[in-house]
């Protein structure tokens, strides 16, 4: 299923916005080159908030406990926990969908 979350402008280059969709929430990252990804919202070793995690290019360090993962494919760089990731994409008319 498809969801309409925000305008892509509502997400500013190199941060990431927690929506709620449903039960679940989901956290969407714009990078500064521009591109998309979307995980769950907390982290699965201490549930800190990756929204508000450091994002380089494709790479996101949690802001609790500093471990990385690869927004591409959910996997942790240090080997350990992993995160769910989702589609998400940029409407012609600048909509952040993502699928659930």
């Amino acid at each position: 299923m498809e969801v309409t979350l925000a305008q892509v402008s509502d997400i500013p280059p190199g941060e990431g916005r927690t929506f709620r969709v449903g039960a679940e929430r989901i956290a969407v990252f714009h990078t500064r080159a521009g591109e998309l990804y979307a995980t769950q919202a907390e982290c699965p070793h201490a549930k800190g908030p990756l929204a508000d995690g450091l994002l380089g290019g494709s790479t996101l360090v949690c802001p609790l406990h500093a471990r990385k993962f690869d927004l591409k494919t959910g996997r942790s760089l240090e080997g350990e926990c992993d995160v769910k990731t989702y589609e998400v994409r940029c409407s012609d008319t600048g909509t952040v969908i993502v699928t659930v």
